[in-house]
Parts: C-alpha cells; structure tokens; sequence
C-alpha cells in the first residue's frame, strides 16, 4: 500500500480513477484529481481534507505543467483517456489528442525537470491485442490493433516504455481486460456491458447486445484492478514492464445475462442487433506474470456480480 504520498490521478473523476482515489484517500495520501468531467463526477470521490480536485483536460500542457511543478509527485497514475472504440472511429484526431498526446506531455515534464517520482503507472488496455485468436492473451502476444484507440494506447505503452529505458523515468504499464463494479455510469457511452446491464435490470428496460451473445470477456471486479494498480506501482519487479490486469477466466455475455437474471430474480428481454465494427470475439488474459508480483484476484465473476448487485440492489 501506498502512504503518506503526494499522488496525482488523472481522470480521477471516473469510474476507475475516482474508485482509486478512495482507497488511497484511507491511508493519509494527498490526491489531487484532475478530469474534464465528460464521463466522471466529482460526487464520486469521498470528501477529504487531502483530495483536491481540478476540471481540465489532460491536452492542456499549460495547466499540466501547472499541477506538476506545484505538486512534485511522489506517483501519478494516467488514467485519463476517451475509452470509447465507436468515438475512436468516428472521431480519431480528438480521441488521440487525449489519449496519446497527453502521454507525451507528462513524459515531457518529467525529463526537463527534478525527479521525486517513485513511479509513473499508464492504463492501457486489451484492446491492444485486437482478434489474436490465441488465448489466453499474454503480454508478448502478438498486437493486433484494430482502432484508433486501441493504437493509441499501443504507442503509448511503448513511450511509456522507451522513457524508462532512455531517460530513467520510473514507469510501469497496465493493460486493463473488461472492468466492472459500483460507480460505472451506464449512460456514458463508453461503459462497460455489465453496467449497461444492471441499470436495465434496475430499470426492467430492454438491453440490446451487438451479436449472439456467445462473444466472451474477461471481467475483472474494480477491487482486484485496484490492487494491481497499486501493487504494480509499488513493486520494483513491475520498473518499465506492462501486465495484463485480469482474472484469467472468460464467460459470454449470454452467461452474465443468465446470472445476473438469477441473482436478482428480475428478467429482461434482450435484442440481439448486428455486430459492431471493431468489437472483439474472445478476450482472456493471462495473468501469470501479474501474480509473480503478488497479485491474486479475490473476485471471480459470481463473487464480483454479486457484490455489484448488493451495492446497487441494496
């Protein structure tokens, strides 16, 4: 765990970013969140002495560099991206801005100035592996991008990986698989299934699903991510590697939807609609090299739904 430390979360109004900063707020840290508010909320993060938080986008080198010279982080966690493929598509110049550029303006600063930085820790995602049919995906799978988003965060990772080598910033890289828990906004457009599912259950609304349904993730519960990312920024094994942060165990959507009717003796009527562009057909990770560090998962998927449905059914 993380003590007594000046940490700065970008996007840290988000579901991920705000669900890290709670914890982190528990054991006497000053987090300052920076987040343009376009998927997070501020309402998110448990009022503290210790938390500041600041409206802006991560491109804005001016404020950027702003918080960083005032605030000479001991770690930053880089979660700040626009987590949508669909807009990555449809809008591939503004999707980059946010999640390359902004990469590139805190690797920047950090070269030019005085270094108190015990680590640098960037979300990527699996989407870098694209439809590499070999599974479980490991870190040296083949990348097979098949969006925008999904090279952005390629070549992030490779910056990322390049300034630790070349310049001696401390830097570690995480390729998140499908994240779910309390506070994912179903109404954004870039959620994650099983949160657009439970506000439909909540809602008794109908649920559209793009395909059969027999496409398979694997969903990691927001606690276990939160542990992987401290973990890794901790860890000196983890200094300029990437890890996959997953469970290592897949099921389909059609198995969520079963399960989820199952726990909360609620039934919905799903549409199945045309495949997507871009969407992916089987995800799992391999997390062997996570766990050499000391990551265990503590959720399975039946264990995290229902830990999910207890927050949001309670």
């Amino acid at each position: 765990m993380i003590h007594s430390s000046k940490i700065f979360i970008t996007g840290g109004a988000g579901f991920i970013g705000s669900s890290l900063a709670n914890v982190l707020l528990k054991y006497n840290n000053k987090v300052i969140v920076v987040d343009d508010l376009s998927m997070g909320r501020f309402e998110n993060l448990i009022p503290s002495t210790n938390l500041i938080t600041i409206k802006g986008s991560v491109t804005d080198k001016e404020l950027m560099t702003k918080i960083l010279k005032e605030y000479k982080f001991d770690y930053i966690f880089h979660l700040a991206a626009v987590a949508s493929v669909a807009a990555s598509i449809a809008k591939p110049l503004e999707t980059h801005e946010v999640n390359f550029d902004s990469t590139l303006i805190l690797l920047e600063y950090l070269v030019k100035h005085p270094k108190n930085l015990k680590r640098l820790v960037f979300s990527s995602s699996a989407a870098v592996y694209g439809n590499e049919k070999r599974l479980p995906k490991r870190e040296g799978s083949p990348i097979l991008p098949l969006t925008p988003y999904a090279i952005d965060k390629f070549s992030s990772e490779r910056w990322i990986t390049i300034y630790n080598t070349l310049y001696g910033i401390p830097t570690s890289c995480t390729r998140f698989f499908n994240v779910y828990g309390p506070k994912q906004n179903p109404n954004s457009p870039y959620s994650g299934f099983i949160s657009i599912l439970v506000d439909r259950l909540k809602n008794l609304t109908e649920l559209n699903i793009f395909g059969d349904g027999e496409q398979a993730r694997d969903f990691v519960y927001i606690e276990d991510v939160i542990q992987a990312l401290i973990l890794i920024a901790t860890s000196e094994e983890s200094l300029g590697e990437v890890y996959n942060v997953g469970t290592g165990s897949q099921s389909t959507l059609n198995e969520l939807i079963e399960l989820s009717q199952v726990l909360t003796q609620k039934n919905i009527k799903v549409n199945y609609l045309e495949n997507r562009e871009g969407d992916i057909r089987h995800s799992v990770s391999d997390i062997s090299k996570l766990k050499a560090i000391g990551y265990q998962p503590k959720f399975d998927i039946n264990q995290g739904m229902k830990k999910y449905f207890d927050y949001e059914f309670k």
